[in-house]
């Protein structure tokens, strides 16, 4: 039977659980081999609140996804959101017993270290802890450090902090899936691996996730990552103020705001009505258009001026930190009418909607390629990257048995580790893997 490896992302939103499996093809491009959905009914804010729901939906996005590709789903790579999430800048600095020797990789592992050792708030622990330039004896501005002299090795370091409880319950939930959890990753994260390019983050750019239940933000410049923040409003607060404002069910609202939505008011005349059919015999609802972009306008207003103090922040008015490339919208909220105009006119900044599709194979289905599959996308382009450090043979046969392969990914990560004792692993695990890999033992052994 022929073989094929790929690999799975899991996107487990406020408002919808997206499962695609893809694989790298020749060019280096992600091909899709199948995607399942189902509605998110446990995510409140991006925060799961209900354990079996969200179980069940994550089942029915795997099982849709297994039956589109004809392929069978072991082990995926989950995103981390939700209002929890907060991060932070700090710096530290290690010194070093011999100062002849060059820095190593070992040096820089015992500076990561002690960011971990840091005291944080009772109940939250840190996910990530990203190192943004060094500084050797006094000598600033330094990306990679590794075999320069010195005595003192320091970093800034741009760390991401989420709730210990919340992690777990997104780790406690794939397992009695029935899945085996392959990395976690910050969801603004995965987003802006999907939709921005090189180009723009070395110039400087905020991306912007409108999802269901929350709105993410990350910001790059010189090809780091400067700043996160998750910001707990999204198209969901947007549905529920049109629900209130014109009386309505939510259903209605949900379709008024997709069919007839607009981020600016002054485009609908005031004699453009939608008439809305009443419930159980009762008379039928007049909507005007104009009303229903007000009430729109109004909250989206609101969510562009949080992001825009999280932008200034960061130091976006410095003229060593401008962000040269702007904004990038994307995730379902981003699809709404004139609200790329609306960006620009609040912000002053360039704006374009992020589309997922420069890093997939040119016959994908044109659905994956929506702003609406940014994020499970940039997922799964995380998990093809780990597969194949790894080699990983959880999902590699064609529709083999869902067996939890524990055995295989041990005798893989021993592989790997020899490999590095012999001094032929390229890349080093980063700190992100090996806490990933902690969460993973933790949850094995709370069986």
């Amino acid at each position: 039977m022929e073989q094929t490896r790929y690999s799975v992302g899991l996107d487990i939103g406020t408002t919808k659980i997206v499962a695609i499996i893809g694989k790298e093809n020749e060019y280096g491009k992600i091909e899709i081999l199948g995607i399942g959905k189902s509605k998110s009914l446990g995510v409140h804010r991006g925060v799961v609140n209900n354990i079996t729901q969200t179980i069940k939906s994550i089942q029915q996005a795997v099982e849709q996804a297994e039956v589109n590709s004809g392929l069978k789903i072991g082990s995926v790579v989950v995103g981390i959101a939700g209002q929890h999430i907060r991060s932070l800048q700090h710096s530290d600095y290690i010194t070093r017993s011999d100062s002849e020797e060059v820095i190593n990789e070992g040096d820089l592992d015992a500076l990561c270290n002690q960011v971990y050792k840091l005291i944080m708030l009772p109940g939250e622990e840190i996910i990530h802890v990203l190192p943004q330039e060094y500084k050797v004896d006094g000598q600033a501005e330094i990306k990679q450090p590794i075999g320069m002299y010195g005595g003192r090795l320091e970093a800034n370091f741009h760390v991401v902090v989420g709730q210990v409880t919340s992690i777990k319950n997104v780790g406690r939930c794939i397992k009695s899936a029935g899945l085996d959890l392959g990395n976690i990753t910050l969801e603004p994260l995965a987003s802006s691996d999907a939709v921005l390019s090189q180009e723009e983050k070395e110039a400087g750019v905020a991306l912007i996730d409108i999802g269901g239940g929350t709105t993410d933000l990350a910001i790059f410049k010189d090809g780091i990552i400067r700043h996160t923040a998750v910001i707990p409003f999204g198209g969901g607060v947007i549905t529920e103020d049109i629900k209130e404002g014109c009386s309505i069910i939510e259903k209605q609202a949900e379709l008024l705001k997709i069919k007839f939505g607009s981020a600016w008011p002054g485009e609908n005349k005031d004699n453009e009505i939608v008439s809305i059919p009443g419930l159980r015999g009762r008379e039928p609802k007049e909507i005007t258009l104009k009303n229903l972009s007000k009430i729109i306008h109004a909250r989206v207003v609101e969510i562009i001026e949080q992001v825009y103090v999280e932008i200034k922040n960061y130091g976006h008015d410095e003229q060593k930190k401008k962000l040269i490339a702007g904004i990038v919208l994307t995730g379902g909220g981003s699809q709404l009418k004139h609200l790329k105009q609306l960006v620009e006119y609040i912000t002053g900044m360039d704006t374009r909607i992020g589309y997922p599709n420069e890093h997939l194979a040119g016959d994908s289905d044109e659905e994956v390629a929506s702003p609406l599959y940014a994020t499970a996308v940039g997922l799964l382009m995380n998990a093809v990257k780990n597969d194949s450090k790894l080699g990983n043979r959880h999902n590699k046969t064609l529709s083999g048995t869902n067996e939890s392969s524990g055995f295989d990914q041990e005798h893989v990560l021993a592989e790997e580790q020899q490999l590095e004792s012999v001094g032929m692993g390229k890349e080093r695990k980063s700190v992100f893997d090996k806490w990933s890999e902690k969460l993973k033992e933790f949850l094995d052994n709370a069986e």
